[in-house]
């Protein structure tokens, strides 16, 4: 019996629904990560983009603990001299809680061609609705608590 390697034609993608109320932000990035990579899957290959499609919902609605919302900032850089650019996060939860989550995913996924194409598979949302209920997905609950 030889081992099992997945590769694009073999690998099944579904859709999972994760709801951001109440959870903390590098909790549900580090779990949003496993279902983009692929590693809950028992088929799990390293080489092959195996991961599924992750839609998150109520992103406004993401707790960051301690005193991150005035202490913590996004910054920029033009690559000019004086091209510093920085949001707190206070501001950027207000403004554009999508931003923040895709941002806090896109560290935790591998610095390669799979994390890119990974990010590509996760749609968030700052309100409880999304436009994709016709790919039928399921609700995950997983270890985000």
């Amino acid at each position: 019996m030889s081992t099992f390697m997945a590769n694009a034609a073999t690998v099944e993608h579904k859709w999972y629904v994760v709801d951001a109320e109440g959870k903390p932000l590098g909790r549900l990035a580090a779990d949003v990560a496993v279902l983009l990579n692929g590693k809950h899957k028992v088929d799990y290959t390293p080489h092959a983009d195996c991961g599924d499609f992750v839609i998150v919902v109520n992103a406004d609605k993401v707790v960051l603990t301690g005193k991150k919302l005035t202490q913590k900032y996004y910054r920029t850089h033009s690559g000019y001299a004086g091209g510093l650019k920085e949001v707190q996060y206070k501001n950027l939860m207000s403004k554009r809680p999508e931003m923040a989550v895709m941002l806090a995913v896109k560290g935790m996924l591998p610095k390669n061609g799979i994390g890119r194409n990974s990010l590509k598979r996760l749609k968030v949302y700052a309100g409880a609705e999304h436009p994709h209920a016709a790919q039928k997905p399921e609700a995950y609950e997983g270890g985000v608590k």
